[in-house]
């Protein structure tokens, strides 16, 4: 028998939006918040809020690094350094093991062994190099506080709300681990989150660059979950994370291609 749980750290009895954005906040980001005990899936329409203060961290660090005296190229790896921290390379780990995953040779089953195994391969350490490279590369780009944190925040807003689609409508590709756990949000879920980060880019980058970002970032998440459908079966929690990481690049270039 497990021992009682301390009240310190006990789920917050709160329900409502607000518990569920605690909820987004708990899952998405190191933040010590104490989060209801609520299903993930629930919580769906909050991961845009989560994202966008993600973003809002790599905006403040991209700011302090340039008020210290740092080239542009340093303070980018500073600002996407610091969304990194503030999310435990959540992502980053999942896009790793999801494309050794997807690179593995052999049949469906073989390929979800490859992304249960904690050493990282080839395909995983190259999408890990690529990610980083192309997001400093796009942060580094703007050249300017108020452009590079408009364009983190409304990257983190577009590529945690684009997860929730993916979750409504690939199937989880196990039985058990964290996708099949999630449960699956509903529409209504799913166009909530899409709503809120269209609101958030609509302000951190303005109308046009907004709907091209969306585009984009929408684009690379539903080719991302076609292609681990097709050579997987369906989503996995390291697929959400590859999901997130692809529509964040996206909507980061989409931004730089428009500024």
């Amino acid at each position: 028998m497990s021992e009682p749980e301390r009240e310190d750290e006990a789920p917050l009895p709160l329900r409502g939006p607000l518990g569920e954005v605690l909820v987004a906040l708990a899952f998405f980001t190191r933040l010590p918040v104490r989060a209801p005990d609520a299903p993930l899936a629930r919580a769906a329409w909050a991961f845009p809020v989560a994202g966008a203060l993600v973003g809002a961290a790599g905006g403040l660090a991209y700011a302090a690094a340039l008020w210290l005296g740092l080239t542009p190229w340093l303070a980018a790896l500073a600002a996407v350094g610091a969304t990194i921290l503030a999310t435990g390379g959540l992502h980053e780990d999942g896009a790793a093991d999801t494309a050794d995953g997807l690179g593995a040779r052999g049949e469906r089953d073989d390929r979800l062994a490859a992304m249960r195994d904690s050493r990282l391969g080839t395909f995983g350490g190259l999408a890990l190099v690529l990610s980083v490279a192309a997001r400093v590369g796009a942060v580094a780009a703007l050249a300017g506080s108020w452009p590079a944190a408009g364009a983190l925040i409304a990257a983190g807003a577009v590529s945690r709300a684009v997860i929730v689609p993916v979750m409504h409508g690939v199937p989880p590709a196990r039985k058990d681990g964290l996708a099949a756990s999630a449960g699956i949000p509903g529409a209504n879920a799913a166009a909530a989150a899409l709503g809120i980060a269209a609101a958030v880019a609509l302000v951190a980058v303005g109308p046009i660059t907004a709907i091209v970002a969306l585009l984009a970032g929408g684009g690379a998440a539903w080719a991302l979950a076609g292609l681990a459908r097709a050579r997987l079966g369906g989503q996995t929690g390291d697929v959400l994370g590859a999901v997130q990481q692809a529509a964040e690049v996206a909507v980061l270039l989409a931004v730089v291609c428009l500024a």
